[in-house]
């Protein structure tokens, strides 16, 4: 498991982050925080310096269970517990929904849990399957956060494109009427079966925008550049990187039929992104895949672009 996740645990079969133990199925959200070992509080303690002098304006954000200090905060930052975030969940996507993955990045400091919706789409005849990503941060870093993923069933790439038509995320700061917000958050469906809808018509547009060979040689260059100042391994590296992209878009058994197009050369994209092995295997790198899956992956999101431009 990646260094920084702390705590998790997965249903069925192993996401596509590659994250996680197998544990039982979790029927709610209350479960869910259980078996990733999320059930602890956030309290607010006074900072001192180190000659006992209080700190005005600022709190320690510090967990329950072994008094881990999550971050230092502004008096104005109120604390959204675990719980908190979470138990909408189970109202807001009804019977059906099933959580597939909860967990804690960097000691506790990030928390997220992962629903599958009961709703399956067919898109230009493909299963894609969406899922909701809720996350949430204790040190001041980051707001509540929930965000549409939806996951092309064959192979299990994300196509989480970044549409000007449609919101595929929703979020929420740490100060103000907590409450109130939460109740919006409910609003989150609505822009599900909307974004998805905009997929859908933005991946016929896709399939419409023919590509030559050329053209998706080039692409490729440009979202795997060569610097000039490169060492020889180095480049290497970036010809190994640019040949591995190349054979998901030529040599995919899944996009064999797709026709030379911008869908097929997004999804070639989109499965280097999801699932292959960067050039620098850090310990961390799949869990730097699911942050890109919940918050948005640029490559994918450049891909489109590109695309979209030609």
């Amino acid at each position: 498991m990646a260094a920084n996740v702390e705590t998790m645990f997965y249903t069925r079969e192993k996401p596509w982050h590659g994250l996680g133990t197998m544990v039982a199925e979790a029927p709610n959200s209350k479960d869910a925080l259980r078996l990733a070992g999320l059930n602890w509080k956030v309290l607010q303690e006074p900072v001192y310096t180190e000659n006992e002098e209080l700190i005005q304006g600022y709190k320690a954000n510090v967990r329950d269970t072994d008094r881990k200090v999550l971050g230092v905060v502004t008096d104005r930052y109120k604390v959204i517990q675990n719980e908190e975030a979470f138990a909408f969940t189970d109202t807001l996507l009804g019977e059906g929904v099933r959580y597939e993955t909860a967990g804690s990045l960097q000691e506790g400091r990030r928390v997220w849990m992962l629903a599958r919706l009961p709703r399956e789409f067919i898109i230009g005849g493909e299963r894609i399957s969406p899922y909701m990503v809720f996350s949430n941060t204790h040190d001041g870093s980051g707001a509540v956060k929930t965000a549409l993923t939806p996951i092309r069933v064959v192979c299990n790439n994300t196509l989480n494109l970044a549409l000007r038509t449609a919101k595929r995320s929703w979020s929420m700061i740490h100060t103000g009427d907590i409450s109130g917000k939460i109740e919006e958050a409910k609003n989150t469906l609505f822009l599900a079966d909307e974004y998805m809808t905009a997929l859908g018509q933005e991946f016929e547009n896709l399939r419409k925008i023919k590509l030559s060979e050329k053209q998706v040689l080039d692409y490729i260059k440009i979202l795997l550049p060569m610097e000039e100042n490169y060492s020889l391994l180095q480049k290497r590296g970036v010809e190994k990187l640019r040949a591995d992209m190349k054979m998901r878009y030529f040599d995919a058994p899944d996009l064999k039929d797709v026709g030379n197009n911008g869908y097929r050369f997004v999804n070639a994209v989109s499965d280097f992104a999801t699932h292959s092995t960067p050039r620098r295997k850090t310990a961390n790198y799949k869990e730097n895949i699911f942050a890109r899956t919940a918050d948005g992956n640029p490559m994918i999101d450049r891909a489109y672009q590109l695309v979209k431009a030609a």
